[in-house]
């Protein structure tokens, strides 16, 4: 099946960027001063995966589709890809050998909105892979306050990190390391692309991005992909001041191709952050309570 020409230009950029990450020293080939491009020749990469040129050339040029999987893993051996790459590399396959579908959001079960408000000394949110924040706790969107207040906010009021990250300059001052908070989530995206290269709101957003934000761009140019995102988040926070946390994401069970993580932060016990992680908390249960309509108490019998 004849795949799609975005998907093409997917594969081939992303083929020969990694291609030139790699240095003939670093897949032990012979070296010589007179090199006209960076990293290994198509050449070189066909014998490391044990193919011919012109088929690994083929390749290169974005016919994926219907390629085995024996011979897509000795291509990402011979590119050292790391486990996402390498995953978005059979990602990029898969969806060259299937007929086009359209997408459809799926809306959040309410057992996991259960979850989500259970969990009240942890943020706690629901993202799809689009990055857009599909369901949270009270303390998740205290946290996120300025993300949520954001003029970057959908007409549903619903925030997207990557909108806000790369077009609020206030995102420059909340992510302590807004650099790696904006590699990641382009990452992030490039990832989605691959495993729904049709999904056409993903595609307008990363259009509206590419158009508005040049370190978008750039990061985007980079076809550095990441699937799942755990570590540790510094932010600054307008109210409490500064919070260093844990963060984990879960992925969540789903019909069909729409995907949702589950992301929780958390202070470490002991530590300053967690004092100011509970004022936050206190605070957002209050507003929470507030916000709820008036119940009249039953009377004593």
């Amino acid at each position: 099946m004849e795949q799609q020409p975005g998907n093409r230009g997917e594969i081939r950029h992303f083929l020969a960027s990694r291609r030139a990450k790699i240095t003939p020293a670093e897949a032990g080939l012979p070296t010589s001063a007179r090199r006209r491009v960076p990293g290994l020749r198509r050449e070189e990469v066909a014998v490391l995966a044990g193919v011919s040129t012109e088929w690994y050339t083929r390749l290169e040029k974005g016919h994926i589709g219907g390629v085995s999987d024996a011979v897509l893993d000795a291509v990402a051996r011979a590119l050292r890809l790391d486990d996402d790459e390498r995953t978005y590399l059979f990602d990029l396959a898969r969806s060259a050998s299937r007929a086009p579908s359209r997408r459809k959001d799926v809306e959040v079960l309410p057992r996991v909105q259960w979850l989500l408000d259970s969990m009240t000394m942890s943020s706690a949110f629901v993202r799809n892979g689009r990055t857009d924040l599909v369901a949270r706790n009270p303390l998740a969107r205290a946290l996120y306050a300025p993300m949520f207040d954001s003029a970057t906010v959908d007409q549903r009021g619903r925030p997207n990190i990557a909108r806000y990250i790369f077009l609020d300059p206030g995102a420059h001052y909340f992510f302590v390391d807004w650099d790696a908070a904006g590699n990641a989530t382009a990452a992030l995206l490039r990832a989605e692309a691959g495993r729904e290269p049709r999904d056409r709101a993903l595609r307008e957003l990363v259009g509206e991005l590419c158009t508005l934000s040049p370190e978008f761009r750039e990061q985007w140019a980079a076809h550095d992909v990441l699937i799942r995102h755990d570590g540790v988040k510094r932010l600054h926070h307008p109210e409490v001041g500064r919070l260093e946390l844990t963060f984990q994401s879960l992925d969540l069970p789903l019909s069909g191709p729409a995907k949702h993580d589950l992301i929780t932060y958390t202070a470490e016990p002991g530590t300053e952050s967690e004092d100011r992680l509970k004022l936050l908390a206190s605070w957002a249960a209050t507003q929470s309570q507030a916000a709820e309509p008036t119940r009249d108490l039953p009377r004593s019998l």
